[in-house]
Parts: C-alpha cells; sequence; structure tokens
C-alpha cells in the first residue's frame, strides 16, 4: 500500500494486521482520483471509517489544504498516526479518536467546513444511509459539497436521491453525492 501521486509519492503506508481493517486497493483509489482530481487542490477533506487513513493522505499529497480523519478503533489509529508521520503531514492533519457520529458533531460545532467527505463504513451494516443523512442535515459539508462512500459493488444501492454517480473497480464501488447548497 502506497501513496500514488502528489507530495508523498512512492511513500509506503501500514495497515493495522487482520480484517478489520480494508485499505483501499491502488487501482480502485487510483481511479478515485482521477474523478475527483481536479477538486482537491486548496480543498477541505475529511475522511470518515478513514481506518489507516489511506484516502486522506493522498488527499494531502495531491494538494488538499487539510485533512481531517475521524476513527475509533484503536489498530486502526496507531496505523493512522504511523502513516501521518511517515509522509511528513502532520501540520495538515487532525485526527478525531471517535466515532464518526460523535466526530461530525463535533466538527459542526466548533463551525468546520469540508469540501469533500470521504467515508468507508464496514461494509453490509447499514452506515451509509445513516452517515448520508447526518451530513444532510448537519453544516458540516459545505453548499455544493461532495461526498463519496466506498463499499462493495455486490452490496445494493442505498436508496436517497442525492445519490449522483457511481463508479466500480473490481469489487469497490464509489457512490458520490451531492447535498445541494439552499439557494438565496
Amino acid at each position: 500500500m502506497r501513496v500514488i501521486a502528489g507530495t508523498a509519492r512512492r511513500m509506503v503506508l501500514v495497515a493495522p494486521k487482520g480484517t478489520d481493517t480494508r485499505p483501499t486497493g491502488d487501482r480502485a483509489k487510483e481511479g478515485l482520483f482521477n474523478i475527483i482530481g481536479p477538486q482537491i487542490v486548496g480543498a477541505r477533506f475529511l475522511d470518515l471509517f478513514c481506518g489507516s487513513g489511506v484516502i486522506g493522505i493522498e488527499a494531502l499529497s495531491r494538494g488538499a489544504s487539510e485533512a481531517v480523519f475521524a476513527e475509533q478503533a484503536k489498530p486502526a489509529l496507531d496505523a493512522l498516526k504511523k502513516n501521518i508521520s511517515a509522509v511528513r503531514m502532520d501540520s495538515a492533519a487532525v485526527i478525531l479518536p471517535m466515532s464518526v457520529s460523535d466526530a461530525v458533531r463535533q466538527l459542526e460545532r466548533e463551525g468546520r467546513e469540508f469540501d469533500i467527505v470521504f467515508l468507508d463504513p464496514p461494509y453490509g451494516k447499514g452506515l451509509i444511509e445513516g452517515t448520508i443523512s447526518d451530513l444532510a442535515k448537519s453544516s458540516v459539508v459545505n453548499k455544493d459539497g461532495l461526498i463519496i462512500a466506498e463499499t462493495e459493488t455486490s452490496l445494493p444501492l442505498p436508496e436517497t436521491s442525492l445519490l449522483e454517480q457511481k463508479r466500480d473497480y473490481g469489487r469497490t464501488r464509489f457512490l458520490f453525492f451531492r447535498i445541494q447548497g439552499e439557494t438565496e
């Protein structure tokens, strides 16, 4: 597992042992960043259910101005801290060692907004729909912000009108949601 492009290109990243964390494969990650690449530079990036932080670190390497990582599993947090340190991005990274719902509430209290939100929850537990709903109700995603969820191609699509598109890379599926800002 490595950073594909940008300032940390070719840096090797670690993942916790076991099957609780599934780092996004290089092919899928490259496909994702080919789609969102023009939106990354200067973006505020939120990585939910971040695991070892592979996606948020890739965003920072490609020019995101900051990345906030939310994760509560200790093995994943340990890997995340090692990875951020290894790529020397400590000043642009914030780690929230808590559940995603607690992280969203905290970020909302702090008045934080993000341009791109990525979430990679455990597959098949119905967490995408709930998290998208929570984000849509919050002020954490800025006006016309993009939300991307990673899931498995064998799982059904979430039922929401916010889904704009999907892209498949092998067994990995990315779902793209847009929360439309209010018109003035």
